[in-house]
């Protein structure tokens, strides 16, 4: 049997094609790899702790983004699309275009039964190639629980887990503190998590 020829883009034709897409994808080594659509909770969660922490940062100097703003990997190449990105420093972009970021302080990710493995594996392993990324947040979707990661002086990462629906996240590079009933406001768990 041959294998079928996939004919691979230049990260100029990806951004060509991505940027008059209908839908979102993300890119590495060549390959586009479509995402998938978000579940209402996947959207809740995403909008509650992107609008408390923009609340909460409004009069400083760090700008929170959604997912339409795409975030390079230079190190590795990886195009992708975070759930939310905070940017401290002046924003350093890839080209004159302005929707492609290369310095993100914090980045969240809204864990689905799809992604989370990716997610915490492959996706952890680029983004800690970023050298501006201080701090990588999973925020699961089936039960309360959100991991804190935040890179130490010796780039080993450091994780917190808050699990209580009572308890308090708080980000460590930046000043924003969220209840995770707040995180998870509006949010049905399943009977069974992880399902």
């Amino acid at each position: 049997m041959s294998r079928a020829h996939i004919r691979l883009l230049s990260p100029k034709e990806y951004l060509e094609q991505e940027r008059h897409a209908d839908f979102r994808s993300e890119y590495l080594r060549g390959e586009v790899f479509a995402m998938a659509g978000a579940t209402f909770a996947h959207s809740l969660i995403k909008d509650n702790v992107a609008a408390e922490a923009r609340s909460q940062l409004k009069d400083g100097p760090c700008r929170v983004v959604t997912s339409d703003l795409r975030v390079r990997v230079e190190a590795t190449g990886l195009y992708t699309y975070p759930d939310i990105v905070i940017v401290c420093d002046e924003p350093s972009f890839d080209d004159n275009v302005l929707d492609t970021l290369l310095n993100p302080r914090t980045l969240v990710e809204v864990l689905s039964e799809s992604t989370e493995k990716y997610d915490r594996g492959a996706k952890f392993a680029h983004y800690r190639q970023i050298p501006s990324l201080a701090e990588y947040v999973l925020v699961a979707q089936d039960r309360p629980l959100v991991e804190r990661y935040v890179r130490q002086k010796d780039n080993d990462w450091l994780l917190t887990e808050f699990k209580e629906l009572s308890s308090t996240f708080e980000f460590a590079s930046v000043p924003v503190r969220i209840h995770l009933a707040e995180i998870y406001r509006g949010v049905t768990f399943p009977e069974t998590p992880g399902r």
